[in-house]
């Protein structure tokens, strides 16, 4: 497998270098990451992608001052279509969030649509950001993953690099089932810290066997890529490996540094259908 850690485009980034944080509006902050450095290792043609699909960012440090100094706070998503040329690496994201602290701005309307030209300037799409009070609490609500959870079956693991020759059928009965695991690790591509997250797989085709399913995610935890990454590898083996009537795979990642990131891939629609947030989150 070719490492993409070392090309000029990720070296250039701030992640795990010391760095000053800017306290003043400065979007130039804001680093972009080519999705094509990933797709190009699970041969996903860009003129051409297997699926839709989005990255939903929640944001829960965001704070700014109105035209009085007074501090204002919300809580974002930021919603970037899978399309986008490039996604945002998230030091810089956090870094970008933070020079907002004491910048002054007439409303949150100005905020929001501040954020939305700068982030769509920097992934090369159109991206959608919500805005919501302390007070909101509906925002993003906790609820449990649907489907059935599958971290209870009794396996024996010993691969924790990815591996899909660990997949494998159930039975040839064509089957409509939605399956999550909260044992998805794997690690920041640059700095190896831990990403944890829990996933939802979703399908309708020849029945997959959950306790190889489970044995493939968790061989990711050894796994080092972005979180968008994982789920477009997830997804990409598992539709070659059972070409499925269709499937969708969503994960939801814990958050670091104030930000989460739940990337949603699906052979049918674009939005993810899953408006909720585990316990973890």
């Amino acid at each position: 497998m070719t490492d993409y850690s070392n090309s000029p485009e990720l070296q250039s980034s701030v992640l795990g270098k010391t760095t000053e944080y800017a306290s003043v509006y400065t979007p130039s902050l804001l680093h972009p990451i080519a999705r094509k450095l990933n797709r190009d290792q699970i041969n996903v043609d860009e003129s051409a992608l297997p699926f839709k699909g989005e990255d939903t960012w929640t944001g829960y440090e965001l704070s700014w001052l109105n035209n009085k100094g007074k501090p204002q706070v919300a809580v974002a998503t930021f919603v970037f279509p899978c399309q986008s040329s490039h996604i945002i690496e998230s030091k810089s994201f956090k870094l970008y969030l933070n020079s907002f602290n004491q910048s002054r701005f007439d409303t949150m309307e100005t905020v929001r649509q501040t954020l939305a030209a700068d982030l769509s300037t920097a992934s090369n799409s159109q991206v959608s950001v919500t805005l919501f009070g302390a007070d909101e609490f509906d925002c993003i609500p906790f609820s449990r993953l649907p489907g059935e959870c599958i971290d209870e079956l009794d396996i024996e693991v010993d691969s924790y690099t990815p591996n899909s020759d660990l997949l494998q059928l159930a039975s040839e009965d064509v089957v409509d089932e939605t399956l999550h695991s909260h044992l998805l690790k794997s690690n920041c591509l640059i700095t190896s810290q831990p990403d944890w997250a829990s996933v939802v797989i979703s399908y309708r085709g020849k029945q997959i066997d959950r306790e190889a399913l489970l044995k493939y995610l968790i061989s990711f935890r050894d796994h080092n890529e972005f979180h968008e990454q994982c789920v477009e590898r997830i997804y990409c083996e598992l539709w070659r490996t059972f070409n499925p009537e269709k499937l969708s795979v969503y994960a939801r990642y814990t958050r670091r540094g104030g930000l989460d990131i739940n990337p949603y891939r699906s052979s049918e629609q674009d939005r993810t259908p899953y408006k909720v947030r585990t316990n973890r989150q």
